[in-house]
C-alpha cells in the first residue's frame, strides 16, 4: 500500500512565499513521475508541475518562474517551492504519484489527502 502525506500549507499573503513537500512511503523501490496538482473553489483539479525520476519538468504556464518543483528519489519526497504568490493560486494542493515500481508490481495514480494554500491580497 502506498500512501503519500502532504506538508507546509498555510495562509500567506500576496508576493509571499511558501514550500510543499510530501513524501511517500509503502514497499516502494521505484517512482517514475511525481507532480502536484491544485483545485481551487468551484473549478477542476489542474496540473500544477510534475517532474520524472530523471529530473525533467513541467510546469503550467501560470506558474513557470514562480514556483520550482524538486524531488529526492532516495527519499522518494518530491517539493514545490512557491514563490511570488498570487491569489489566484489559491487552492487545495494534491501530491500525486504515478507509475510506481513496488514489491507486488507497478502502481498507477496515487493521491495524498491535499493541503490548503490560501494567499490574500
Amino acid at each position: 500500500q502506498v500512501q503519500l502525506v502532504e506538508s507546509g500549507g498555510g495562509l500567506v499573503q500576496a508576493g509571499g512565499s511558501l514550500r510543499l513537500s510530501c513524501a511517500a512511503s509503502g514497499s516502494i523501490f521505484r517512482i517514475d513521475t511525481m507532480g502536484w496538482y491544485r483545485q481551487a473553489p468551484g473549478k477542476q483539479r489542474e496540473l500544477v508541475a510534475t517532474i520524472t525520476s530523471g529530473g525533467s519538468t513541467n510546469y503550467v504556464d501560470s506558474v513557470k518562474g514562480r514556483f520550482t518543483i524538486s524531488r529526492d528519489n532516495a527519499k522518494n519526497t518530491v517539493s514545490l517551492q512557491m514563490n511570488s504568490l498570487k491569489p489566484e493560486d489559491t487552492g487545495v494542493y494534491y501530491c500525486n504519484a504515478d507509475r510506481i515500481g513496488l514489491a507486488t508490481g507497478w502502481g498507477y495514480n496515487y493521491w495524498g489527502q491535499g493541503t490548503q494554500v490560501t494567499v490574500s491580497s
